[in-house]
Protein backbone atom coordinates (compact mmCIF):
# COMPACT_ATOMS: atom_id res chain seq x y z
CA UNK A 1 0.00 0.00 0.00
CA UNK A 2 1.27 3.45 -0.89
CA UNK A 3 0.60 6.21 1.63
CA UNK A 4 1.07 9.97 1.45
CA UNK A 5 1.64 11.61 4.82
CA UNK A 6 0.84 15.34 4.78
CA UNK A 7 2.41 16.64 7.99
CA UNK A 8 4.56 19.73 8.61
CA UNK A 9 6.02 18.67 11.97
CA UNK A 10 9.40 17.08 11.06
CA UNK A 11 9.81 14.79 14.07
CA UNK A 12 6.26 13.47 13.91
CA UNK A 13 6.50 12.96 10.15
CA UNK A 14 9.75 11.00 10.51
CA UNK A 15 8.30 8.90 13.33
CA UNK A 16 5.12 8.00 11.43
CA UNK A 17 6.91 7.34 8.13
CA UNK A 18 9.54 5.15 9.79
CA UNK A 19 6.88 3.12 11.60
CA UNK A 20 4.81 2.58 8.46
CA UNK A 21 7.84 1.50 6.43
CA UNK A 22 8.57 -1.10 9.10
CA UNK A 23 4.99 -2.32 8.62
CA UNK A 24 5.70 -2.84 4.89
CA UNK A 25 3.99 0.30 3.58
CA UNK A 26 5.48 2.69 1.09
CA UNK A 27 5.21 6.10 2.72
CA UNK A 28 5.99 9.46 1.14
CA UNK A 29 5.90 12.74 3.01
CA UNK A 30 4.65 16.20 2.01
CA UNK A 31 5.17 19.04 4.46
CA UNK A 32 3.08 21.72 2.73
CA UNK A 33 -0.23 22.12 0.91
CA UNK A 34 1.52 22.81 -2.39
CA UNK A 35 3.89 19.85 -2.07
CA UNK A 36 0.95 17.54 -1.37
CA UNK A 37 -0.90 18.86 -4.43
CA UNK A 38 2.16 18.26 -6.61
CA UNK A 39 2.61 14.68 -5.40
CA UNK A 40 -1.08 13.88 -5.79
CA UNK A 41 -0.96 15.16 -9.37
CA UNK A 42 1.94 12.82 -10.18
CA UNK A 43 1.12 9.64 -8.25
CA UNK A 44 -1.81 7.62 -7.01
CA UNK A 45 -1.93 6.83 -3.29
CA UNK A 46 -4.07 4.26 -1.51
CA UNK A 47 -4.35 6.38 1.62
CA UNK A 48 -3.65 9.96 2.73
CA UNK A 49 -2.77 10.85 6.30
CA UNK A 50 -3.76 14.50 6.36
CA UNK A 51 -2.94 17.17 8.92
CA UNK A 52 -5.36 20.12 9.05
CA UNK A 53 -3.01 22.97 9.92
CA UNK A 54 -0.37 23.37 7.18
CA UNK A 55 2.03 26.30 6.77
CA UNK A 56 0.59 27.35 3.40
CA UNK A 57 -2.98 26.12 3.57
CA UNK A 58 -5.65 24.08 5.27
CA UNK A 59 -5.95 20.32 5.09
CA UNK A 60 -9.75 20.51 4.88
CA UNK A 61 -9.45 22.66 1.76
CA UNK A 62 -7.07 20.12 0.27
CA UNK A 63 -9.57 17.37 1.05
CA UNK A 64 -12.37 19.34 -0.63
CA UNK A 65 -10.21 19.85 -3.69
CA UNK A 66 -9.31 16.17 -3.94
CA UNK A 67 -12.91 15.02 -3.71
CA UNK A 68 -13.97 17.64 -6.27
CA UNK A 69 -11.31 16.30 -8.65
CA UNK A 70 -12.50 12.74 -8.13
CA UNK A 71 -9.47 11.47 -6.21
CA UNK A 72 -10.76 8.36 -4.42
CA UNK A 73 -7.84 7.72 -2.08
CA UNK A 74 -8.82 6.95 1.50
CA UNK A 75 -8.22 9.88 3.86
CA UNK A 76 -7.41 9.72 7.56
CA UNK A 77 -7.19 13.15 9.18
CA UNK A 78 -4.50 13.48 11.86
CA UNK A 79 -4.89 16.66 13.85
CA UNK A 80 -4.33 18.30 17.21
CA UNK A 81 -7.78 19.85 16.81
CA UNK A 82 -10.04 17.81 19.08
CA UNK A 83 -13.19 19.93 18.76
CA UNK A 84 -16.28 18.12 17.51
CA UNK A 85 -16.84 20.74 14.80
CA UNK A 86 -13.45 19.95 13.21
CA UNK A 87 -14.19 16.23 13.23
CA UNK A 88 -17.65 16.65 11.74
CA UNK A 89 -16.34 18.99 9.05
CA UNK A 90 -13.57 16.60 8.04
CA UNK A 91 -15.87 13.59 7.88
CA UNK A 92 -18.59 15.49 6.00
CA UNK A 93 -16.06 16.64 3.40
CA UNK A 94 -15.08 13.06 2.58
CA UNK A 95 -12.53 11.89 5.15
CA UNK A 96 -12.82 8.24 6.17
CA UNK A 97 -11.65 8.71 9.75
CA UNK A 98 -10.21 11.27 12.18
CA UNK A 99 -7.56 10.70 14.84
CA UNK A 100 -6.45 13.30 17.38
CA UNK A 101 -2.80 13.97 18.22
CA UNK A 102 -1.03 12.64 20.15
CA UNK A 103 -1.82 9.03 19.30
CA UNK A 104 -0.04 5.66 19.61
CA UNK A 105 1.38 4.54 16.27
CA UNK A 106 -0.20 1.07 16.55
CA UNK A 107 -3.61 2.76 16.81
CA UNK A 108 -2.88 4.76 13.66
CA UNK A 109 -1.91 1.52 11.91
CA UNK A 110 -5.10 -0.20 13.09
CA UNK A 111 -7.22 2.67 11.77
CA UNK A 112 -5.47 2.55 8.38
CA UNK A 113 -6.17 -1.18 8.10
CA UNK A 114 -9.79 -0.68 9.17
CA UNK A 115 -10.29 2.03 6.52
CA UNK A 116 -8.89 -0.19 3.79
CA UNK A 117 -11.07 -3.11 4.89
CA UNK A 118 -14.15 -0.90 4.69
CA UNK A 119 -13.11 0.36 1.28
CA UNK A 120 -12.58 -3.17 -0.06
CA UNK A 121 -14.62 -5.51 2.15
CA UNK A 122 -14.43 -8.40 -0.32
CA UNK A 123 -10.76 -7.98 -1.10
CA UNK A 124 -8.76 -11.17 -0.94
CA UNK A 125 -5.73 -10.93 1.30
CA UNK A 126 -3.75 -13.24 -0.96
CA UNK A 127 -2.47 -12.09 -4.34
CA UNK A 128 -1.90 -14.80 -6.90
CA UNK A 129 -0.34 -15.06 -10.32
CA UNK A 130 0.13 -18.50 -11.84
CA UNK A 131 2.15 -20.41 -9.19
CA UNK A 132 3.14 -17.25 -7.30
CA UNK A 133 1.25 -16.22 -4.15
CA UNK A 134 1.67 -13.32 -1.73
CA UNK A 135 -0.16 -13.13 1.59
CA UNK A 136 -0.81 -9.47 2.36
CA UNK A 137 -1.27 -10.08 6.08
CA UNK A 138 1.79 -12.23 6.83
CA UNK A 139 3.78 -10.84 3.85
CA UNK A 140 4.81 -14.41 3.02
CA UNK A 141 5.44 -15.09 -0.66
CA UNK A 142 5.57 -18.51 -2.28
CA UNK A 143 6.58 -19.93 -5.64
CA UNK A 144 5.17 -23.31 -6.59
CA UNK A 145 4.05 -23.67 -2.97
CA UNK A 146 7.53 -23.10 -1.55
CA UNK A 147 8.15 -20.21 0.85
CA UNK A 148 10.50 -17.58 -0.57
CA UNK A 149 13.12 -15.89 1.58
CA UNK A 150 12.74 -12.34 0.29
CA UNK A 151 13.99 -9.01 1.53
CA UNK A 152 11.43 -6.28 2.17
CA UNK A 153 12.26 -4.61 -1.15
CA UNK A 154 11.97 -7.92 -3.02
CA UNK A 155 8.60 -8.59 -1.38
CA UNK A 156 7.28 -5.16 -2.37
CA UNK A 157 8.71 -5.65 -5.86
CA UNK A 158 6.86 -8.95 -6.29
CA UNK A 159 3.61 -7.36 -5.05
CA UNK A 160 4.11 -4.51 -7.50
CA UNK A 161 4.59 -6.93 -10.39
CA UNK A 162 1.52 -9.01 -9.48
CA UNK A 163 -0.66 -5.92 -9.09
CA UNK A 164 0.49 -4.75 -12.53
CA UNK A 165 0.62 -8.09 -14.34
CA UNK A 166 0.78 -7.70 -18.09
CA UNK A 167 1.92 -4.08 -17.88
CA UNK A 168 5.35 -2.82 -18.83
CA UNK A 169 6.94 -1.21 -15.76
CA UNK A 170 9.83 1.14 -16.36
CA UNK A 171 12.86 1.06 -14.09
CA UNK A 172 12.02 4.61 -13.06
CA UNK A 173 8.48 3.59 -12.06
CA UNK A 174 9.79 0.62 -10.07
CA UNK A 175 12.37 2.78 -8.31
CA UNK A 176 9.78 5.44 -7.44
CA UNK A 177 7.37 2.81 -6.13
CA UNK A 178 9.93 1.08 -3.92
CA UNK A 179 11.98 4.04 -2.73
CA UNK A 180 9.54 6.94 -3.06
CA UNK A 181 11.04 10.38 -2.56
CA UNK A 182 14.58 9.05 -2.31
CA UNK A 183 14.80 8.58 -6.09
CA UNK A 184 14.10 12.23 -6.94
CA UNK A 185 17.77 13.26 -6.95
CA UNK A 186 19.32 10.09 -8.36
CA UNK A 187 21.15 10.23 -11.69
CA UNK A 188 20.59 6.52 -12.36
CA UNK A 189 18.14 3.78 -11.34
CA UNK A 190 20.34 0.95 -12.58
CA UNK A 191 20.20 -0.59 -9.09
CA UNK A 192 16.67 -1.79 -9.96
CA UNK A 193 18.29 -4.41 -12.23
CA UNK A 194 19.96 -6.15 -9.30
CA UNK A 195 16.77 -6.33 -7.26
CA UNK A 196 14.83 -7.78 -10.20
CA UNK A 197 17.65 -10.25 -10.87
CA UNK A 198 17.66 -11.41 -7.24
CA UNK A 199 13.88 -11.83 -7.21
CA UNK A 200 13.91 -13.87 -10.42
CA UNK A 201 16.65 -16.13 -9.10
CA UNK A 202 14.85 -16.80 -5.82
CA UNK A 203 11.66 -17.70 -7.67
CA UNK A 204 13.37 -20.14 -10.02
CA UNK A 205 15.51 -21.61 -7.22
CA UNK A 206 12.26 -22.44 -5.42
CA UNK A 207 10.98 -24.33 -8.44
CA UNK A 208 8.78 -21.56 -9.78
CA UNK A 209 8.72 -20.28 -13.33
CA UNK A 210 10.32 -16.99 -14.27
CA UNK A 211 7.39 -14.90 -15.45
CA UNK A 212 9.33 -11.62 -15.40
CA UNK A 213 10.48 -10.62 -18.86
CA UNK A 214 12.87 -7.81 -19.72
CA UNK A 215 11.67 -5.13 -22.11
CA UNK A 216 15.08 -4.05 -23.30
CA UNK A 217 15.87 -0.40 -22.82
CA UNK A 218 12.59 0.21 -21.02
CA UNK A 219 11.83 -2.01 -18.05
CA UNK A 220 10.11 -5.25 -17.09
CA UNK A 221 6.80 -7.07 -17.43
CA UNK A 222 5.14 -9.92 -15.54
CA UNK A 223 3.57 -12.21 -18.14
CA UNK A 224 1.94 -15.62 -18.18
CA UNK A 225 3.63 -18.10 -20.52
CA UNK A 226 2.18 -18.28 -23.99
Amino acid sequence: MKILLVEDHPELARSIASYLVQEHYICEVATTFDEAREKLALFRYDCLLLDIMLPDGNGINLLKLLRKEGVDSSVLIISAQNALDFKLTGLSEGADDYITKPFPLPELHARIKAIMRRRSPQKNNVLTFQDLTADLESMECRANGKLLSLTRKETNLLLYFINNKGRMLTRQAIAAHLWGDYTDNLDSVDFVYQHVKNLRKKITDAGGRDYISTVYGLGYKLNAPE
